[in-house]
């Protein structure tokens, strides 16, 4: 069947109080920006409801893999339309749409009607008995089964009749742009760009920073990162990349730090860079792909030291989930293949042999003033000549 028109079901949106219609206008501006480039639509709200409508030719599956990655969707459905709101053409309707889409083959069935339009003469309860005594009389081998039926004809009675009976599943969440803008410390690893999507599912809007540590790590490296962070921008939409140049800043901390304390003294710079380009940039907290015991540097204590150093809050969605959790979800959203690209990232290139596990804060602190003399001129030095890169899908 050709369809050329959706009904599109969201769900925690429902439970918003006076301000629900901000959350709907919001989905429905994401979803006219996700099927843009598939063909022209309108999209409309009624209370409850998204109706999405085709006003030309589109790809249908094209169409459903787009409106999959849109944040706040729940259920999509594809729908026949009866413009005629009486019973003989809705009951003619059900009996093509049955056909049409499921023959004569041997099935059981429920009617589900809902009359949102209250002008129309028969009850929910009444013009189910209706249609259905109709569908069996037109179909010998189907029957009724009013608690597990094989299809589940809905029935919707607004100022037209909407029919549909498949859901196909959405990615659910927030709409991106309901709840702020969040700074995502983007790696080229596996976890990062999970932890960008997972914070973007709850409605937060994304800009990134990438620290790369030319001539230790390639182009290839920072290629890897920008096509992370454009599969990302297909659920989150358009990401400003920043991308921080952390060579000297590295240096001299492997040249004046212990170096079982490299990581923690390098990450420690690594957010101070960021929460100032969060600010900067108008996002009002930090998102990591930590792990708690994952590495050396993601223990409790070494995540106490790291998040010493920031004033803004740290999001950690991926904080209690094993590695095979993280890899599932980075499969699922189309990352893992490009996470697992051989290209070292400056975590890597300077990772220390025996890093230590229980870093003891003043300890850290002591070895960092080490680097008074430069340090303030390498941190402005690095966030004045940040490269931005505008990623989208």
């Amino acid at each position: 069947m050709e369809y050329k028109a959706f009904l599109i079901k969201y769900a925690e949106i429902g439970t918003k109080g006076k301000n629900r219609y901000v959350f709907e206008d919001i989905l429905c501006k994401r979803i006219k920006e996700h099927v843009e480039s598939i063909g022209d639509f309108s999209v409309r709200r009624e209370y409850g409801r998204i109706f999405l409508e085709a006003e030309g030719n589109y790809d249908y599956e094209d169409l459903i893999a787009e409106l999959r990655k849109v944040f706040g969707i729940i259920g999509i459905c594809p729908i026949v339309v009866e413009d005629t709101v009486q019973f003989d053409a809705i009951r003619e309707k059900a009996i093509a749409y049955m056909k049409e889409c499921y023959g004569d083959q041997k099935l059981t069935f429920k009617v589900n009607a809902r009359r949102a339009n209250k002008a129309f003469p028969m009850q929910s309860m009444e013009l189910n008995a209706e249609i259905g005594h109709y569908l069996l009389e037109a179909f010998l081998n189907y029957s009724v089964d009013v608690h597990k039926p094989d299809v589940l004809l809905n029935i919707e009675i607004r100022d037209r009749v909407y029919l549909y009976s498949a859901t196909i599943k959405g990615a659910g969440g927030l709409p991106v742009g309901t709840n702020g803008k969040a700074m995502l410390l983007l790696s080229g690893g596996i976890d990062s760009p999970v932890a960008g999507y997972m914070i973007a599912k709850r409605g937060v809007e994304l800009e990134a920073v990438y620290f790369n540590a030319p001539p230790y790590t390639s182009e290839r490296a920072k290629q890897k990162v920008i096509d992370l962070a454009r599969i990302v921008s297909g659920y989150s939409g358009r990401i400003r990349l920043h991308i921080v140049n952390f060579t000297d800043i590295q240096l001299a901390i492997y040249e004046k730090c212990p170096h079982e304390e490299l990581t923690i003294i390098m990450r420690r710079y690594m957010m101070r860079i960021a929460e100032q380009l969060a600010k900067q940039n108008d996002c009002q907290a930090l998102i990591t792909g930590e792990s708690i015991g994952q590495v050396a540097s993601q223990t409790m204590q070494s995540l106490t030291c790291t998040n010493e150093v920031c004033t803004i809050p740290v999001f950690r969605p991926c904080i209690g989930m094993d590695k095979q959790e993280i890899i599932d979800i980075s499969e699922e959203i189309d990352t893992y293949e490009t996470s697992i690209l051989p290209y070292e990232d400056c975590c890597t290139i300077f990772v220390a042999k025996h890093p230590v596990t229980k870093p003891i804060l003043d300890v850290i602190k002591r070895s960092e003033e080490k680097l008074t003399d430069e340090i303030e001129d390498m941190l402005r030095k690095a966030i004045d000549t940040v490269e931005v890169v505008i990623v989208e899908a």
